[in-house]
C-alpha cells in the first residue's frame, strides 16, 4: 500500500496506526505486540535536549524513537530490539515516515549493547522493559508478547548495567516500570552509579493504587530526588484527564 509518496509493504495481520504527531504513523501487528500507554507516558516524561543522541533499549515497534523524534530536537535516535521480526517491522515504520536519516533500528541483545555501541556514546537512554519476573506460568516463553512482558531475555539489572556503560557522564536514563519493583529499581540504579533524580507515580483513577512508575536517573548525579505530583489517567471510565490528552498531543 502507499502512504503519502512512499510505498509500504504490510505483512499478514499488520496495520498502520496514526500517531497523531507530525503526521507520523506506525506499523503494528496485534498478534505480536502493540504499544501501550506506558510507552506514550515514557515519551512524555523523558527530557531530551536539542542535539542529544538517544538510545531506546528494547524498542519493540519503535514507538518511543518515533514519538521522541516528533516531540524533541534530538540529533539522532537508535532503537535496539532483540526480536528480528519486531526490529524489521520497526524499520519499516521508520521508512514509512521518511526518518531513515534520524532513526536507526538495530537488531541485538540488550545484554550485549556495550558490544554494539561505544561506551559513553548516548546523552539519553529510555527503556520500557518487561515488568514481570521470570517465566512463572508462561505457556510459550518464545511468544513475542511474553518476551515483551516477562524477563525472559533480559532482566532489570541487565538494562541498568548496560545503561550505565552507554550513557555519557551526566547523561539521563528514563524508565517506566511497575511500582511493586520500585525498591529494586532504586537499589539497582544506585548500585550502578545512576542517581535517581525524579519519580512520578501513575494512577488509573484518583482513588486507585498506582500501576506504573516513571523514573529519571542521572549518571554520576548527586543524591536528591524529586517526587512529582501523581499522574491520573482517567477522570471516569473511558474519559482521560486533561494531562493525558496533553501527553498524547490532542
Amino acid at each position: 500500500m502507499e502512504q503519502g509518496n512512499r510505498e509500504i509493504s504490510l505483512k499478514e495481520n499488520e496495520r498502520i496506526d496514526d500517531l497523531q504527531r507530525n503526521g507520523y504513523c506506525i506499523i503494528q501487528d496485534p498478534a505480536r505486540f502493540c504499544f501501550g500507554m506506558d510507552a506514550v507516558l515514557l515519551s512524555g516524561f523523558a527530557v531530551v535536549k536539542e542535539g542529544a543522541r538517544v538510545l531506546d533499549l528494547g524498542t519493540g515497534t519503535g514507538i518511543i524513537p518515533l514519538l521522541l523524534e516528533a516531540k524533541t530536537k534530538a540529533a539522532h535516535l537508535t532503537g535496539l530490539e532483540i526480536q528480528a521480526d519486531s526490529a524489521e517491522m520497526a524499520g519499516r515504520s521508520v521508512a514509512l515516515n521518511g526518518l531513515e536519516e534520524k532513526i536507526d533500528i538495530v537488531t541485538g541483545d540488550i545484554k550485549e549493547a556495550d558490544q554494539l555501541f561505544d561506551a559513553a556514546s548516548f546523552d539519553v537512554i529510555t527503556c520500557n522493559p518487561p515488568y514481570m519476573i521470570g517465566q512463572h506460568g508462561l505457556q510459550n516463553p518464545a511468544d513475542a508478547k511474553a518476551i515483551a512482558r516477562h524477563e525472559i531475555l533480559c532482566t532489570l539489572e541487565d538494562v541498568i548495567s548496560q545503561t550505565a556503560r552507554l550513557l555519557v557522564p551526566g547523561g539521563r536514563f528514563f524508565l517506566v516500570h511497575r511500582p511493586f519493583r520500585l525498591a529494586e529499581i532504586i537499589v539497582t540504579l544506585t548500585q550502578y552509579k545512576l542517581e535517581p533524580k525524579r519519580m512520578r507515580l501513575v494512577y488509573p483513577f484518583v482513588d486507585k493504587e498506582p500501576n506504573m512508575v516513571l523514573v529519571e536517573a542521572v549518571r554520576g548525579g548527586r543524591p536528591r530526588m524529586t517526587v512529582e505530583k501523581p499522574l491520573i489517567v482517567y477522570e471516569e471510565p473511558g474519559v482521560y484527564t486533561p494531562e493525558i490528552y496533553e501527553v498524547y498531543g490532542f
